[in-house]
């Protein structure tokens, strides 16, 4: 019976599609993969298969940053590949900080520099209106690349509310919401979230596919 039950779990992991989410940030990546659980595919970092390479996102484009990542994967390691890139667009900046938004404030993908820089810049603004964007590229065998949107509209609050989230989540209030992204549970962000919609619209496709 042991016997038997070992079998059945190497058949399980053998039979499981694998696909890369080339991403190592925890956060994003338990998100995903809570969401694509029911789609039979297992997720894997770019920690699993062994690249800690640099990725450069030089694009412009959170389409074409997105692209970027699942390209380079696919290409030297051979894995069919997702990405994501995501920004936050606030209205009275222009749009900004948008493709910048890991970036904000340096190269070091500070976040809390970055949500010092935002709240800063917005000091004395009324209009503080702002969406998350999220993109996703997806690469499987030989096929043309897909993309995923995903947008949340909310406002950007005057200071730090709640601990859970990354990056501009406690500043994050969306639309329809007393609580900013931080002050909700992971179920309930990722109900509503930019990326939950983006990687929603994806497990359905791949629940097809």
């Amino acid at each position: 019976m042991l016997y038997g039950n070992k079998r059945l779990r190497q058949c399980v992991i053998i039979c499981m599609k694998q696909i890369v989410f080339a991403t190592n940030n925890a956060h994003k990546l338990k998100e995903v993969r809570e969401i694509l659980h029911d789609t039979g595919m297992s997720v894997l970092s770019l920690e699993d298969i062994g690249c800690h390479d640099d990725i450069p996102e030089t694009a412009d484009t959170l389409d074409g940053n997105a692209l970027i990542k699942a390209q380079w994967v696919k290409q030297r390691y051979g894995y069919d590949c997702f990405a994501d890139d995501t920004g936050l667009e606030v209205d009275v900046l222009g749009g900004a900080p948008g493709v910048y938004s890991a970036r904000y404030a340096s190269s070091g993908h500070d976040s809390a520099a970055n949500v010092a820089l935002l709240l800063k810049k917005l000091e004395g603004k009324e209009d503080r209106k702002a969406r998350f964007r999220t993109v996703i590229a997806l690469i499987i065998g030989d096929e043309e690349p897909l993309l995923f949107n995903g947008i949340v509209n909310g406002r950007i609050t005057d200071k730090l509310h709640g601990a859970g989230g990354f990056g501009y989540d406690p500043v994050f209030l969306p639309d329809g919401s007393d609580r900013t992204f931080a002050e909700m549970t992971d179920g309930e962000k990722n109900a509503i979230s930019h990326r939950g919609r983006a990687v929603r619209k994806l497990a359905e496709y791949l629940s097809v596919n």
